[in-house]
């Protein structure tokens, strides 16, 4: 009895503590009451921006909506552009890349204005056109500032199958074609048109390019008017009287079939996930679905064509699969010719779910819309659209830029790591500050608030907004607190950042599309749990047969006369994109034929040892080319007569790492060098500018660190051992890290002496962070000038949407050098480096020859311009491909201003060498640093002592391959 009350004691304490749990953890309905009856529309004096579409239309709120429009006279402008004619005669204004055009415009009264423009996207790199809009001289608002215009795409061709029966997806073809549209935001956070305020009479409004020509035909101030409700739709359509054939019209459009698209990566995809995916085949790629990852974007659209037999009303049915984001809804806008028939169809939502469904597009009560359609041809346009998360996205942008001016208000008080065990009495330093946390606290709560209403559940994602909204009101009632958890509180800003990128997104499949009379009959979705199972057995029985490492045409050694075997390590993107180049281009003009194999690099050593190896290798790193040939294992190049006009798109510093004895080992692929990236409105606020030189970089560290900021320059850490700026600092200094022969390393030189105490003082004597991450501190404007990669830029632009015109790069800071005539000169020498590829060695002369076919057409600017823009269309911006030749970064998407930094810097690369036994040379000059900055021990000293167990190991190396040592 005593063991049963003893156990029964513990039951019950067990519970009473589960409870206690329960209660402490349990949340409200809502944050209501915590932000109610406080104004979130003002901010703190000094914290936040004035420049934001919100804050422009606060300023204008009093002002009245246009009653009526007014037409722009485009052909009368001033400013450099030209008159043009189209083919029917028509006049047009011609806008180039590098174009400031303004119009004048009367207007009835003064109020709020949409704007919309007729136009055309010029010739040139297949990039989307972007401009400024300026309104009597003024930029009104941050938005303004990038306007970006869609292009018109298509499929080139017809789809093809492979030897294997693979369907080949065809490339993508330009369509110009004259477009209307609205100034509307480049992110879509906000879903209407831009409204813009002018007041009564003349006003002027400008547009600056950005990047690429335009053609504009028209533009109109239109009055701002909403769209109508699906009753006055239905109100204003006339009576149908259908026929019975037609009320069970039904007509399927394939989803794979879309005819024009926004984007050249909207095109037919692969999806063997589900049975229930028409057409269907576990055993061979067929284009079956549409849309997926690229089709992520507000404002990216895909248009289909159908025909319907008579005048009537008509339902449309999308069968889509929303399996990206739990918790989130994807949204698109409905366009019937080109128009919003109405203002529910403006925003369709499609929840997350792993399984395809049947969307009947419907009311509120589960009613079928009937759409009016005449007799003939129609078009249907989904775009994706943020819906009503648009506003809360962009609260959050917003948000995350006022507690980050937060952030650095404290940091230049307190520094990066506060002291834990003082008062840094921050209610009388910084009293504004407490304020701002409070209000900022207020206003997250209220965004999870509206993000739970809009959804229907708390995701992780706005679970981040939740923990900075407890955090920051827990500061204002414990001040203590803000210093001890100061790194959490950045962590947490970047977190929130993340999020709203993710919470961006707006991924969507597409199967296919039925239009159908009020009677007929809609198929049934197949995809449970058997037609699963069935499906999984299937794949797996499937996967013994199929080779899915061989990619396209697939063809046999021995039965084909010209046949070579191209392997590439970097992913199955890149691969699959490279095998659909090969198939549709160089096998139909070279006639040899290619089997494409997606390997590791690890492999490529043992299968050339014996004998299994390829004939040409891909996208290898630049270690690779010159100690295979040292082992006579690769084919130098130069053998072919036309090598010298093949590697004239390439600078030499490009060329220089495949350099061994006298030939050359590879062809460049791409080339990477490093540039000076900074924040403009960090700097601003210091009243510096961006450093164009070392001294001057130097000079501004006390203003940059009296803020308790610091500067991010590459240091060789265990993670990534990166030289890239000190091997800069020699070239800058006239050193070279070996001699012409590659029989010893010059970094003892005094020049290689000079650039290795300047770079260790920027650690030991400056005080810069050894370790860091970059891109989360330039985020928080913490590190607001840092010298990095220039592949860099794809990150930022992805993953800091919130910091967009608020950053730029420029040219890596030079050394000041005289040249011979005594005349100073900057010398902005950057170390680079890069992916190549090579040919195996062969003696079969005929292989040797196709092999050369294929590597000449894989490095021409055509071929590489082509394949970034492919993997850029998958992989999104973040993966925008650093090509080495210089033809084709200019086709790539870079804006004039930023390709005309790259182009400068390129031309000032200084590629590394790699000779036997360099790999000691990046090991022992890492060595040498970490001594310096760890011991503090001398600088000369040091080095030379390491470049003399560099110059024994080289020595050792070229003893072993017979190379001459004097």
């Amino acid at each position: 009895m005593r063991k049963f009350r003893s156990v029964l004691i513990g039951l019950v304490c067990v519970a009473a503590v589960i409870a206690l749990v329960v209660f402490l953890d349990a949340e409200p309905e809502n944050f209501r009451a915590k932000y109610e009856g406080t104004d979130l529309s003002q901010d703190v004096s000094g914290i936040g921006r004035s420049d934001t579409y919100g804050g422009y239309l606060r300023a204008h709120q009093n002002a009245p909506k246009a009653e009526e429009g007014a037409k722009v006279d485009v052909l009368s402008f001033e400013g450099n552009a030209e008159i043009l004619s189209d083919e029917d005669g028509s006049e047009y204004v011609y806008t180039s890349d590098s174009s400031y055009v303004t119009w004048k415009v009367n207007v009835a009264q003064s109020g709020m204005y949409n704007i919309r423009i007729d136009y055309m996207a010029g010739e040139s790199r297949g990039v989307d056109v972007e401009r400024e809009l300026y309104i009597n001289g003024e930029l009104p608002f941050a938005g303004a500032g990038q306007l970006t215009f869609n292009r018109l795409w298509t499929d080139a061709g017809e789809v093809t199958q492979d030897n294997q029966g693979n369907d080949i997806r065809p490339s993508q073809k330009e369509v110009f074609a004259w477009q209307k549209a609205f100034l509307k935001d480049d992110m879509g956070y906000q879903i209407e048109p831009y409204q813009f305020y002018l007041e009564k009479g003349e006003n002027t409004i400008s547009l600056k390019s950005v990047n690429e020509p335009m053609k504009i035909r028209a533009m109109e101030l239109l009055p701002v008017a909403g769209q109508i409700t699906y009753e006055e739709y239905l109100s204003a359509q006339p009576e149908a009287s259908m026929s019975e054939e037609a009320k069970k019209f039904s007509v399927t459009i394939q989803g794979e079939d879309a005819y024009l698209r926004s984007s050249p990566s909207l095109y037919a995809r692969y999806d063997r996930s589900s049975a229930d995916t028409k057409p269907y085949s576990v055993k061979n790629t067929v284009l079956n679905y549409i849309g997926g990852d690229p089709w992520r974007t507000a404002g990216q659209w895909i248009e289909w064509e159908f025909e319907v037999p008579e005048d009537g009303y008509y339902a449309i049915s999308v069968k889509a699969r929303q399996a990206y984001q739990r918790g989130s809804v994807s949204a698109r806008s409905l366009y019937i010719d080109g128009e919003i028939p109405f203002e529910e169809a403006s925003i369709i939502s499609f929840d997350y779910d792993t399984s395809w469904e049947l969307y009947t597009l419907s009311d509120e009560n589960g009613t079928p819309y009937k759409f009016y359609l005449e007799k003939g041809a129609h078009t249907i346009r989904l775009e994706a659209t943020l819906g009503e998360m648009g506003t809360i996205l962009s609260q959050i942008e917003e948000s995350i830029y006022r507690l980050n001016l937060i952030y650095r208000k404290i940091l230049v008080l307190t520094g990066v790591n506060p002291d834990r065990f003082r008062d840094y009495n921050l209610a009388k330093v910084y009293p504004d500050v407490l304020e701002a946390m409070d209000l900022e606290s207020k206003r997250l709560y209220k965004l999870v608030d509206d993000s739970v209403a809009i959804t229907g559940q708390k995701s992780d994602r706005v679970a981040v907004a939740q923990t900075l909204a407890n955090q920051l009101e827990k500061f204002c009632l414990y001040n203590e607190r803000i210093t001890k958890q100061f790194t959490n509180f950045k962590d947490n800003i970047t977190s929130l950042g993340t999020a709203m990128q993710n919470m961006s997104e707006c991924k969507l499949d597409i199967d296919l599309l039925i239009v159908s009379g009020e009677d007929a009959k809609l198929p049934k979705v197949r995809d449970g749990f058997v037609a699963k199972a069935i499906h999984e057995i299937r794949s797996c029985v499937m996967s013994f047969f199929v080779d899915y490492n061989s990619l396209g045409n697939k063809y046999e050694e021995g039965e084909e006369e010209d046949l070579i075997e191209v392997w590439i390590v970097t992913g199955r993107d890149q691969s699959t994109v490279l095998k659909t180049m090969i198939d549709d281009n160089f096998t139909r003009d070279y006639h040899v034929k290619v089997n494409v194999k997606l390997v590791v690099a690890d492999t490529l050593l043992t299968a050339v040892v014996a004998g299994n190896g390829p004939d040409v290798v891909l996208s290898l790193g630049s270690w690779f080319p010159v100690n295979y040939a040292m082992r006579n294992a690769v084919e130098d190049l130069t053998q072919f007569e036309d090598f010298d006009e093949i590697i004239k798109p390439f600078y030499e510093s490009a060329i220089l790492p495949a350099e061994y004895n006298g030939g050359i080992y590879a062809l460049p692929e791409t080339q990477e060098f490093s540039v000076l990236f900074y924040r403009k409105d960090v700097l601003e606020e210091l009243q510096v500018t961006a450093p164009d030189t070392w001294d001057e970089l130097i000079a501004l560290l006390p203003t940059i660190q009296g803020n308790n900021m610091s500067v991010g320059i590459s240091y060789p850490d265990i993670a990534t051992v990166d030289l890239s700026i000190l091997n800069s600092l020699i070239y800058q200094n006239g050193g070279q890290i070996y001699d012409e022969d590659g029989k010893k390393t010059l970094i003892d030189e005094e020049s290689g002496v000079t650039a290795f105490k300047l770079y260790t003082s920027l650690y030991n004597d400056y005080g810069l962070p050894t370790v860091f991450d970059f891109v989360s501190r330039f985020r928080s404007g913490e590190m607001p000038i840092g010298i990095a990669n220039y592949s860099v830029y794809n990150t930022l632009v992805v993953s800091a949407p919130e910091i967009r015109n608020l950053w730029d790069f420029t040219l890596f800071p030079g050394t000041i050098r005289t040249d011979e005539n005594g005349e100073a000169y900057i010398d902005r020498s950057v170390h680079s480096q890069g992916l190549s590829c090579m040919m195996i060695a062969t003696d079969d002369e005929k292989v040797k020859q196709n092999a050369w076919k294929f590597m000449k057409w894989w490095v021409n600017a055509d071929t590489q311009a082509r394949f970034g823009r492919e993997i850029e269309s998958i992989l999104g911006s973040s993966a925008r491909y650093t090509t080495a030749n210089r033809d084709a970064l200019k086709q790539l998407a870079w804006s004039k201003d930023e390709l005309k930094v790259l182009e400068e810097q390129m031309a000032s690369t200084v590629g590394f060498r790699e000779i036997a036994g360099g790999y000691s040379t990046t090991r022992h000059m890492t060595n040498a640093i970490r001594r310096v900055i760890n011991t503090k021990e001398d600088a000369r000293e040091t080095l030379i002592t390491y470049a003399r167990t560099i110059n024994e190991e080289i020595r050792i190396k070229r003893k072993e391959f017979g190379l001459p040592l004097e």
